[in-house]
C-alpha cells in the first residue's frame, strides 16, 4: 500500500509541471487571440472612418472652391459686357502705320520736325525733342512741295502748342496729333481732303477747329477726347459722322450739321455733356447707338425730316425733348422715351 501511495506520488509530481504547462499555453493563447482582434480592430477603427471622410471632406472642398471660381468668371463676363456696351471699340479701328521705310531717308529740318521725300511731295513724318512750342511748316522743303502729315508724325508732342499747316498738303494722317495735350490751336488749309481717325484724339487743349471743305467723312474718333473743344464747324462736303468722331467732347456747346450729313455714327457725341440744343437736318437716315449718350444739357432735339432708323438707345440718362416739323409724317406723340413736340411750341 506504501508502495503504491508512493507511485501515485511520483506520477503526481512528474505530470504537474505538464499539466500547469498545458494551462499556461492555453492561458497564452486565450490571450494572444484577443489581443491580435483587438488590434484589429483599432486598426479598422482607426483607418475606415479617417480616410474615408478625409477624401469625403476633399471633395466637399473642391465643391465649395468650383462655386467661387465661377461667380468670379461671371463678374469678369458681366463687366466685359459693360465694357462693350460703353466703348466704341472694336468698329473704330485705327489703320496700321507704314512701317517699311528705311529710318535713313528721314531727315530733320531746322524747325525741328523730321519729313522724308516720298514720289516727288515732302511728307511731316516726326519730330525732334527740340521741337519748339509754335511751329509753322514751310510749304516747300528741298524745292520740293509738302503734301502730307504723316501718320504719328506729332503723337505725344507735349510741347506743341499751335501749329500752321501750309496749303498744298491733302491728307492728315491717324493719330497725326494724338495726345498733344498742349495744342490749343491749329490751322488746316482747304486744300486737306483727307483727315484720319484718330488725328486729334486726346488733343485735351485743343479749343476750335474748322474742318476744311473737301472732307466729306469725319472718321471714328478724329476728335475723341478734345474736351477744352468749344467751337466746330463742319463744311458741307461732309456726309458722315463716324462712330466716337466726338466722344467726351466735354465743352461742345453748340454745333450745327450741315444737311449733307445722312449718317452719325455710335457714340458720335457720347458724353459732350455741354451740348445744350441741336438741330438734325431731314438728311440724316441713320443714327448710331448711343450717340447721345451722357449729354446731360441737351434739352432739345429739333429734327427737319422723317424719324431716322435708330439702333438701340441713343439718349440716357436724360431725354431731351423733341420738336419736329408739322408737314412731316411718321412722327407719334413719343420716340425713344422722348415726348414730341411741334417746333411751333418750342419756347
Amino acid at each position: 500500500m506504501k508502495t503504491l501511495n508512493a507511485f501515485a506520488l511520483l506520477v503526481l509530481l512528474v505530470s504537474l509541471p505538464l499539466l500547469l504547462g498545458g494551462c499556461g499555453e492555453k492561458q497564452s493563447t486565450a490571450e494572444t487571440k484577443p489581443l491580435k482582434e483587438k488590434q484589429q480592430e483599432v486598426k479598422n477603427e482607426e483607418s475606415v472612418p479617417v480616410t474615408k471622410p478625409l477624401e469625403e471632406k476633399q471633395g466637399e472642398v473642391k465643391e465649395e472652391v468650383q462655386p467661387e471660381e465661377s461667380v468670379a468668371e461671371t463678374d469678369a463676363k458681366d463687366l466685359e459686357s459693360e465694357l462693350v456696351e460703353v466703348g466704341p471699340e472694336p468698329d473704330f479701328a485705327i489703320p496700321p502705320k507704314d512701317n517699311d521705310e528705311d529710318d535713313t531717308k528721314f531727315k530733320t529740318h531746322e524747325k525741328n520736325f523730321k519729313y522724308q521725300i516720298k514720289d516727288g511731295g515732302v511728307i511731316i513724318s516726326g519730330y525732334d525733342k527740340k521741337l519748339s512750342d509754335e511751329l509753322i511748316i514751310p510749304a516747300t522743303i528741298e524745292g520740293k512741295p509738302v503734301i502730307s502729315i504723316g501718320e504719328d508724325a506729332f503723337s505725344f508732342c507735349r510741347s506743341l502748342t499751335s501749329i500752321t499747316i501750309p496749303d498744298g498738303v491733302t491728307s492728315i494722317g491717324g493719330m497725326a496729333f494724338y495726345n498733344c495735350a498742349s495744342l490749343t490751336s491749329i490751322t488746316i488749309p482747304d486744300s486737306v481732303n483727307s483727315i484720319s481717325g484718330a488725328a486729334f484724339m486726346g488733343c485735351e487743349s485743343l479749343k476750335s477747329i474748322t474742318i476744311p471743305q473737301g472732307v466729306t467723312t469725319i472718321l471714328p474718333i478724329t476728335f475723341n477726347g478734345c474736351r477744352s473743344l468749344t467751337s466746330l464747324t463742319i463744311p458741307d462736303s461732309v456726309t458722315s459722322i463716324e462712330g466716337a468722331a466726338f466722344q467726351a467732347c466735354e465743352r461742345l456747346m453748340n454745333l450745327t450739321i450741315p444737311a449733307s450729313v445722312t449718317n452719325i455714327g455710335e457714340n458720335a457725341f457720347f458724353l459732350c455733356s455741354s451740348l445744350n440744343d441741336l438741330t438734325i437736318p431731314a438728311s440724316v437716315t441713320n443714327i448710331g447707338a448711343k450717340a447721345f449718350i451722357f449729354c446731360n444739357k441737351l434739352k432739345s432735339l429739333t429734327f427737319l425730316g422723317d424719324p431716322p432708323k435708330v439702333d438701340k438707345s441713343i439718349f440716357g440718362p436724360t431725354k431731351p425733348m423733341i420738336y419736329r416739323k408739322a408737314e412731316v409724317k411718321g412722327w407719334e406723340t413719343t420716340w425713344k422715351g422722348s415726348p414730341v413736340k411741334l417746333i411751333s411750341e418750342k419756347p
